[in-house]
Protein backbone atom coordinates (compact mmCIF):
# COMPACT_ATOMS: atom_id res chain seq x y z
CA UNK A 1 0.00 0.00 0.00
CA UNK A 2 1.00 3.31 -1.15
CA UNK A 3 1.94 6.03 1.70
CA UNK A 4 0.79 9.56 1.03
CA UNK A 5 1.67 12.84 2.87
CA UNK A 6 -1.25 15.01 3.92
CA UNK A 7 -0.78 17.88 5.30
CA UNK A 8 -3.95 20.19 7.25
CA UNK A 9 -4.76 23.39 5.44
CA UNK A 10 -6.41 25.02 8.34
CA UNK A 11 -8.41 23.92 11.45
CA UNK A 12 -11.48 24.42 12.89
CA UNK A 13 -12.80 26.73 15.92
CA UNK A 14 -15.67 24.77 16.77
CA UNK A 15 -18.30 25.36 19.84
CA UNK A 16 -17.43 21.42 20.33
CA UNK A 17 -14.93 21.42 23.00
CA UNK A 18 -15.34 17.72 23.51
CA UNK A 19 -16.43 14.57 21.61
CA UNK A 20 -19.58 14.17 23.44
CA UNK A 21 -22.55 15.76 22.56
CA UNK A 22 -21.78 16.74 19.10
CA UNK A 23 -24.37 15.58 16.75
CA UNK A 24 -23.67 12.27 14.87
CA UNK A 25 -23.85 14.01 11.12
CA UNK A 26 -23.94 17.86 9.99
CA UNK A 27 -26.69 20.57 10.03
CA UNK A 28 -28.43 18.85 12.35
CA UNK A 29 -27.99 21.56 14.62
CA UNK A 30 -27.93 24.65 12.48
CA UNK A 31 -27.07 26.90 15.07
CA UNK A 32 -23.61 25.75 15.55
CA UNK A 33 -21.65 28.57 14.45
CA UNK A 34 -17.62 27.46 13.58
CA UNK A 35 -14.95 29.12 11.63
CA UNK A 36 -12.22 27.39 9.77
CA UNK A 37 -8.56 29.42 10.13
CA UNK A 38 -6.42 28.61 7.35
CA UNK A 39 -2.67 27.77 8.31
CA UNK A 40 -0.01 30.22 7.61
CA UNK A 41 0.65 28.36 3.89
CA UNK A 42 -2.74 28.51 2.93
CA UNK A 43 -3.53 32.18 4.55
CA UNK A 44 -3.99 34.15 1.51
CA UNK A 45 -7.38 35.63 -0.18
CA UNK A 46 -6.50 33.74 -3.56
CA UNK A 47 -7.44 30.32 -2.01
CA UNK A 48 -10.78 31.13 -1.72
CA UNK A 49 -11.29 33.59 -4.57
CA UNK A 50 -14.87 32.35 -5.53
CA UNK A 51 -16.20 30.61 -2.96
CA UNK A 52 -18.38 32.87 -1.82
CA UNK A 53 -20.85 32.12 -4.22
CA UNK A 54 -21.42 28.44 -2.73
CA UNK A 55 -23.64 28.35 -0.16
CA UNK A 56 -22.85 25.38 1.23
CA UNK A 57 -19.22 22.79 0.87
CA UNK A 58 -17.64 20.20 1.58
CA UNK A 59 -15.49 19.92 4.44
CA UNK A 60 -12.51 16.89 4.26
CA UNK A 61 -10.87 16.41 7.83
CA UNK A 62 -8.99 13.90 10.12
CA UNK A 63 -10.44 12.29 13.28
CA UNK A 64 -7.53 13.52 15.02
CA UNK A 65 -8.49 12.49 18.52
CA UNK A 66 -9.59 9.08 17.21
CA UNK A 67 -6.60 8.68 14.45
CA UNK A 68 -4.11 7.24 16.76
CA UNK A 69 -6.51 4.01 17.99
CA UNK A 70 -6.19 2.72 15.00
CA UNK A 71 -9.05 1.02 12.64
CA UNK A 72 -11.64 -1.51 12.74
CA UNK A 73 -13.22 -3.80 10.20
CA UNK A 74 -16.36 -4.06 11.78
CA UNK A 75 -18.43 -1.27 14.25
CA UNK A 76 -21.46 -0.36 16.15
CA UNK A 77 -23.49 2.36 14.60
CA UNK A 78 -25.00 4.14 17.43
CA UNK A 79 -27.63 4.81 14.75
CA UNK A 80 -28.92 1.12 15.35
CA UNK A 81 -28.24 1.17 18.79
CA UNK A 82 -24.63 -0.03 19.66
CA UNK A 83 -26.14 -3.76 19.21
CA UNK A 84 -25.39 -4.76 15.47
CA UNK A 85 -22.00 -4.71 14.18
CA UNK A 86 -21.67 -3.24 10.37
CA UNK A 87 -18.47 -3.40 8.14
CA UNK A 88 -16.46 0.11 8.73
CA UNK A 89 -16.91 1.70 5.22
CA UNK A 90 -21.15 0.66 5.59
CA UNK A 91 -20.61 3.52 7.69
CA UNK A 92 -19.09 6.93 9.15
CA UNK A 93 -17.88 5.89 11.96
CA UNK A 94 -14.49 7.16 12.96
CA UNK A 95 -12.12 4.23 13.32
CA UNK A 96 -11.29 4.58 9.63
CA UNK A 97 -7.97 2.97 8.32
CA UNK A 98 -7.08 6.82 7.39
CA UNK A 99 -8.98 8.50 9.73
CA UNK A 100 -10.67 10.70 7.05
CA UNK A 101 -13.98 12.54 7.21
CA UNK A 102 -16.53 14.53 5.27
CA UNK A 103 -19.00 17.02 6.14
CA UNK A 104 -21.23 19.45 4.04
CA UNK A 105 -21.57 22.82 6.22
CA UNK A 106 -22.94 26.15 5.15
CA UNK A 107 -20.98 28.74 4.17
CA UNK A 108 -21.89 31.84 5.75
CA UNK A 109 -19.56 33.91 4.74
CA UNK A 110 -15.43 34.78 4.40
CA UNK A 111 -13.28 37.01 6.98
CA UNK A 112 -9.98 38.41 6.68
CA UNK A 113 -9.39 40.22 10.16
CA UNK A 114 -5.68 41.33 11.09
CA UNK A 115 -4.09 39.01 8.63
CA UNK A 116 -6.12 36.13 9.20
CA UNK A 117 -8.30 34.31 6.46
CA UNK A 118 -11.41 32.15 7.66
CA UNK A 119 -14.16 30.64 6.75
CA UNK A 120 -17.48 31.56 8.56
CA UNK A 121 -19.66 28.05 8.74
CA UNK A 122 -23.09 26.90 10.31
CA UNK A 123 -24.27 23.67 11.02
CA UNK A 124 -20.83 21.97 12.02
CA UNK A 125 -20.57 19.00 13.41
CA UNK A 126 -16.74 18.95 14.35
CA UNK A 127 -14.85 18.76 17.11
CA UNK A 128 -12.93 22.04 18.59
CA UNK A 129 -9.56 22.04 16.95
CA UNK A 130 -10.25 19.32 13.73
CA UNK A 131 -7.59 19.58 10.73
CA UNK A 132 -9.30 20.35 8.16
CA UNK A 133 -7.73 18.85 5.00
CA UNK A 134 -9.32 20.28 1.97
CA UNK A 135 -12.61 21.82 1.35
CA UNK A 136 -14.53 21.72 -2.52
CA UNK A 137 -17.73 23.44 -3.19
CA UNK A 138 -21.16 21.73 -2.56
CA UNK A 139 -22.82 21.47 -5.93
CA UNK A 140 -26.60 20.47 -5.68
CA UNK A 141 -27.33 18.97 -9.42
CA UNK A 142 -24.56 16.36 -9.11
CA UNK A 143 -24.17 15.97 -5.11
CA UNK A 144 -27.62 16.02 -3.94
CA UNK A 145 -29.57 12.50 -5.03
CA UNK A 146 -33.04 12.85 -3.48
CA UNK A 147 -33.72 9.28 -4.92
CA UNK A 148 -31.02 7.43 -3.25
CA UNK A 149 -31.50 5.01 -0.83
CA UNK A 150 -29.65 5.12 2.31
CA UNK A 151 -29.54 1.78 4.18
CA UNK A 152 -30.15 1.77 7.71
CA UNK A 153 -29.73 5.55 8.05
CA UNK A 154 -32.16 6.01 5.43
CA UNK A 155 -34.53 9.18 7.28
CA UNK A 156 -33.22 11.75 9.54
CA UNK A 157 -32.79 10.44 13.39
CA UNK A 158 -35.24 12.10 15.63
CA UNK A 159 -36.13 11.85 19.34
CA UNK A 160 -39.08 12.47 21.66
CA UNK A 161 -36.96 14.02 24.17
CA UNK A 162 -38.09 17.39 25.04
CA UNK A 163 -36.22 20.39 26.78
CA UNK A 164 -36.21 22.39 29.74
CA UNK A 165 -34.65 25.47 30.99
CA UNK A 166 -34.30 25.86 34.72
CA UNK A 167 -34.66 29.95 35.99
CA UNK A 168 -30.78 30.22 36.20
CA UNK A 169 -29.97 28.70 33.18
CA UNK A 170 -32.69 31.07 31.65
CA UNK A 171 -30.88 33.87 33.76
CA UNK A 172 -27.32 33.19 32.50
CA UNK A 173 -28.77 33.15 29.10
CA UNK A 174 -30.61 35.96 28.66
CA UNK A 175 -27.24 37.91 30.49
CA UNK A 176 -25.22 36.94 27.87
CA UNK A 177 -24.67 38.63 24.21
CA UNK A 178 -22.11 36.61 22.34
CA UNK A 179 -24.66 33.77 21.12
CA UNK A 180 -28.39 35.07 20.64
CA UNK A 181 -29.37 31.82 19.55
CA UNK A 182 -28.13 29.93 22.58
CA UNK A 183 -31.00 28.72 23.96
CA UNK A 184 -31.92 27.21 20.76
CA UNK A 185 -28.61 25.90 20.04
CA UNK A 186 -28.71 24.05 23.49
CA UNK A 187 -32.14 22.91 22.95
CA UNK A 188 -31.36 21.37 19.42
CA UNK A 189 -28.01 19.66 20.91
CA UNK A 190 -29.78 18.22 23.36
CA UNK A 191 -32.89 16.86 21.33
CA UNK A 192 -30.47 14.73 19.61
CA UNK A 193 -29.84 12.97 22.95
CA UNK A 194 -26.72 12.56 22.99
CA UNK A 195 -26.38 9.74 25.89
CA UNK A 196 -24.44 6.69 24.52
CA UNK A 197 -26.79 4.17 23.86
CA UNK A 198 -26.68 1.64 26.76
CA UNK A 199 -27.53 4.94 28.77
CA UNK A 200 -30.72 5.54 26.57
CA UNK A 201 -31.96 2.31 28.10
CA UNK A 202 -31.50 2.84 31.54
CA UNK A 203 -34.77 4.14 33.89
CA UNK A 204 -34.83 7.00 36.05
CA UNK A 205 -32.98 10.57 36.42
CA UNK A 206 -29.60 10.26 35.14
CA UNK A 207 -27.32 13.47 35.33
CA UNK A 208 -24.67 15.02 32.64
CA UNK A 209 -22.24 17.69 31.34
CA UNK A 210 -21.09 19.35 28.68
CA UNK A 211 -19.23 22.21 27.24
CA UNK A 212 -20.43 24.33 24.22
CA UNK A 213 -18.25 27.71 23.13
CA UNK A 214 -17.08 28.66 26.41
CA UNK A 215 -20.26 27.87 28.73
CA UNK A 216 -20.32 24.61 30.99
CA UNK A 217 -23.87 23.21 31.16
CA UNK A 218 -25.31 20.30 33.31
CA UNK A 219 -28.84 19.05 32.73
CA UNK A 220 -30.62 16.27 33.95
CA UNK A 221 -32.43 13.22 32.46
CA UNK A 222 -35.73 11.93 33.50
CA UNK A 223 -37.25 9.36 30.76
CA UNK A 224 -37.76 11.21 27.45
CA UNK A 225 -37.28 15.10 28.99
CA UNK A 226 -33.91 17.17 29.42
CA UNK A 227 -34.00 19.84 32.15
CA UNK A 228 -30.85 22.12 32.02
CA UNK A 229 -29.87 22.76 35.56
CA UNK A 230 -27.33 24.99 35.64
CA UNK A 231 -24.74 26.86 33.15
CA UNK A 232 -21.41 29.01 34.03
CA UNK A 233 -18.15 29.94 32.33
CA UNK A 234 -15.47 27.43 31.89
Amino acid sequence: MSDYQISAIGHIQSPYKQKFAIPRQPRLVPEAKAKLIFAKEFNREEFVRGLDEFSHIWLLFRFHETADKGYSAMVRPPRLGGNERKGVFATRATFRPNAIGMSAVKLEGIEYKNGQLALLLTGIDLLDGTPIVDIKPYLPYSDALPDASAGFADTRPETQMSVEFSQQAIEFINKQSHYPELQAFISNVLKQDPRPAYKKQKVGEQSYGMTLYEYNITWQVTDSHHLVTHIELS
